[in-house]
């Protein structure tokens, strides 16, 4: 059976307000979709009728010996596919590549729990927008593309905080489960379909992930911008491991939200994140990075050894980020963007700023950085640049900044010599600074065409 070529996008994201607070159900988190995309092609490979190979092979080009090729064999109980890295053939210098791997079990899994399909030998292919990684790459790329070849290996490429994992996971899972079913089976055009994506995207990035996050990134590189509330962490811990009995019967069941005792309760409101016009949300590198999940960790271990002090934290926090949802909706109805008065959208931006900067010295936690803290000041001092935030869990990733259309020549020109003038932190160094090429996008997931990538496939 011939099988459909498939090309998925999904964007990054950045949660511009909410924090920490996106992990509790009882708080939201306002996340925008970015125009930076991580793209998966998938083809079926060319076999013979002598011989009939069962190989999957996973190629990210853009990255210095970057492959990984999969055998795949049944559970025990004939529940589930389970997926083996065939070492001997693969050319990463990283053992595995768990998320790939993940999203690849998880997806081949659902496919088996739905259809009879004959998974064969398939060839998938990663490639990400310019703007996920710190790296320029090398100009030794293919000409006429929006993809560079970024020279390095995935473990020396530094990201820029824009959402890599969650928008690969749910691009791979969406272009192999189209690649395998038909329309009738999942349709992404659909509101069932989305929603059944969004699903095993979850799964498989919590489970490669190794705990149940909020989900908000899953949700953005689904659904786009929205105001996120989180699933109670319940819908997936009955799942189990992909090897355990009744695995697909499980993961079926969760992906098609049919057991009616454990059901998805998550809240995404597409109308409340909005963008006035001619306003743009910008992002900044500053070539670094840092370790989300240990900060949170710390945050989280302070919030409960200091239960009412956090509680009232948390409660202003949550409505300073419903005060700057509210602000952009007013900003946005309004008629004359040129007439706009943005102060009192800056007032709530650096409120929510110092209360993230209580809750990081309360926390010992670099939320918000001393250097971020002065590239913020700085920034914000231009006129037209209405303010910006050390997006997410916080520490050295990119920054957000929110910025009227005017004002980007003087942004551009005064980031070209900035140099940072406190850094006596310890930690992560800032290095160069620069404006990335993304700004907020509004859709999420998006069917590509496949000719585009033919520079990149083998």
């Amino acid at each position: 059976m011939c099988r459909p070529t498939v090309a998925i996008s999904a964007p990054g994201k950045v949660l511009l307000a909410g924090g920490y607070l996106v992990l509790d159900r009882d708080h939201t988190g306002l996340v925008f979709g970015l125009d930076a995309r991580l793209h998966v092609h998938v083809q079926q490979l060319p076999t013979s009728p002598v011989v009939e190979l069962s190989e999957i092979i996973v190629r990210s080009p853009q990255f210095k010996d970057a492959e990984w090729r999969y055998g795949y064999r049944a559970t025990e109980d004939q529940e589930g596919i389970e997926v083996v890295q065939l070492k001997g053939h693969s050319t990463s210098a990283q053992s595995r590549n768990k998320f790939v791997e993940t999203a690849l079990a998880y997806a081949l899994s659902y496919v088996s729990a739905v259809s009879s399909a004959n998974f064969g030998s398939t060839s998938i292919t990663i490639v990400a927008d310019t703007d996920y990684y710190s790296h320029p790459g090398s100009n030794n790329c293919p000409s006429h593309t929006r993809f560079v070849n970024f020279n390095v290996s995935l473990s020396e490429a530094h990201k820029t905080g824009l959402g890599s994992s969650a928008a690969l996971v749910t691009a791979f899972t969406a272009a192999v489960l189209t690649h395998y079913l038909d329309q009738s089976q999942l349709a992404l055009n659909s509101e069932s379909g989305r929603a059944r994506l969004h699903n095993i995207a979850q799964a498989a990035h919590c489970a490669a992930q190794g705990k149940v996050g909020s989900g908000f990134d899953v949700a953005a590189a689904v659904y786009g911008s929205c105001v996120y509330r989180r699933f109670s962490s319940s819908v997936l811990e009955i799942l189990g491991e992909v090897r355990s009995n009744g695995f697909a019967r499980r993961l079926r069941a969760v992906v098609e939200d049919s057991n009616p005792s454990n059901k998805w309760d998550m809240r995404i409101d597409k109308s409340a994140a909005v963008m006035p016009h001619g306003v743009t949300l910008l992002m900044c590198d500053v070539d670094c990075g840092s370790e989300s999940v240990g900060m949170a960790k710390k945050v989280l271990a302070w919030r409960k050894e200091n239960h009412e002090e956090a509680t009232l934290l948390w409660a202003t926090l949550q409505k300073g980020n419903e005060d700057l949802a509210r602000e952009l909706q007013r900003l946005t109805q309004g008629c004359n963007s040129i007439l706009q008065d943005y102060k009192n959208l800056s007032d709530i931006i650096l409120t929510i700023r110092s209360l993230i900067r209580e809750m990081s010295a309360k926390a010992e936690v670099p939320i918000e950085p001393i250097v971020q803290t002065d590239l913020l000041d700085a920034c914000s001092q231009i006129d037209g640049v209405i303010g910006g935030v050390v997006p997410g869990a916080g520490g050295f990733d990119a920054i957000a900044l929110l910025v009227r259309d005017k004002a980007l020549p003087s942004l551009q020109e005064f980031l070209r010599t900035y140099t940072t003038t406190n850094n006596v932190e310890s930690g992560p160094v800032v290095g160069n600074v620069r404006l990335l090429g993304v700004k907020q996008e509004m859709e999420g997931l998006r069917v590509e065409d496949p000719d585009v990538y033919a520079d990149w496939m083998q």
